[in-house]
């Protein structure tokens, strides 16, 4: 008799999914971590190799996935911009083939899924902050289409499995994250801008610095996914997780210098293509459904945050 539930993490060695594996395993589950370290590093995993209940895949989602679980996070996906541009037709791939794959995999084995899906749904918002009803505004042939079509299709794929074969599924939209184990290249504001504080390097500001960014702690929405998956079948989602507190990308760079003790020139660059002005977590349904309200201050978090990048220089890992 298997009492220990089994948990299949899909992006396991990524930022978010190495500190899923983490509560997970905290919480006296088995977890299995698919990965196939295109954005994801065993860095973020090395702690967990000895534990009894821990076992790794090198694996790519876009191919089918034979295993026997009770539940499934897919967080596999390439989440920053700089990373999903650099493989479009593969960041499709994995949106699309790999929720038909893990769909397929939860239906066979009556698995619950959970389906990371992402604020970029909304596009460029006309309605602030977003609402879990806003069906978004996004432009399905410009550079971020692969991951804001793709995520978009992945959602359109989750509903549809439930309502044609009563898969139980549970969608998140995951709103801006940061804390360790970011991955330092992957083009995102705070790790930037921490990185060339570090460095002394000027930080780059895209646009005026007058946009708009919600920042969520990664604790916070670790909880929030795992209640998420905890709630009864009939809730399925989507539901918006993500800290509603709103800062300017000026904002930000000015607290990663005080932080960091460091003043340094601001570099202004064009705005890229198709970048919200504006992003900010309606989180009322999360309130209601999951009980869930963010905890950590963005002072609190970056604090955090800067001193695992600052141990990375130290021991020469940057």
């Amino acid at each position: 008799m298997h009492l220990r539930k089994r948990i299949l993490v899909t992006g396991g060695a990524g930022f978010l999914g190495s500190h899923l594996c983490d509560r997970l395993l905290n919480k006296g589950y088995e977890v299995l971590c698919a990965d196939n370290f295109y954005t994801g590093s065993k860095r973020n995993i090395v702690h967990l190799l000895d534990h009894p209940y821990f076992e790794i895949l090198r694996h790519d989602i876009t191919f089918p996935l034979y295993v026997e679980v009770d539940e499934i996070y897919n967080l596999a996906c390439p989440a920053s911009p700089i990373h999903y541009q650099n493989d479009p037709v593969q960041t499709t791939k994995v949106n699309v083939h790999g929720a038909i794959n893990m769909l397929g995999l939860a239906r066979r084995i009556k698995a619950k899924i959970l389906q990371a899906s992402t604020s970029e749904v909304y596009g460029d918002p006309d309605i602030h902050p977003q609402p879990e009803t806003y069906r978004g505004n996004v432009n399905p042939i410009g550079p971020r289409s692969c991951y804001d079509e793709g995520k978009r299709c992945a959602e359109t794929l989750f509903f549809d499995y439930h309502r044609q074969t009563q898969l139980r599924i549970k969608v998140a939209r995951i709103f801006n994250t940061y804390g360790p184990r970011m991955h330092p290249n992957d083009g995102r504001v705070v790790s930037n801008f921490i990185l060339q504080a570090l460095r002394g390097e000027p930080i780059t500001i895209y646009g005026d610095g007058s946009q708009t960014r919600s920042f969520c702690y990664v604790d916070d929405l670790i909880e929030g996914l795992i209640r998420l998956m905890d709630t009864p079948d009939q809730i399925t989602g989507p539901v918006n997780l993500g800290n509603p507190g709103e800062f300017t990308v000026l904002e930000l760079a000015e607290m990663v210098m005080e932080m960091t003790g460091s003043r340094l020139e601001l570099k202004f660059h064009p705005l890229p293509e198709d970048d919200p002005r504006q992003r900010k977590p309606d989180i009322t349904r999360a309130g209601k459904l999951l009980d869930w309200h963010p905890q950590v201050p963005l002072k609190e978090g970056l604090k955090i945050t800067i001193d695992y990048f600052k141990e990375l220089f130290k021991n020469g890992d940057l």
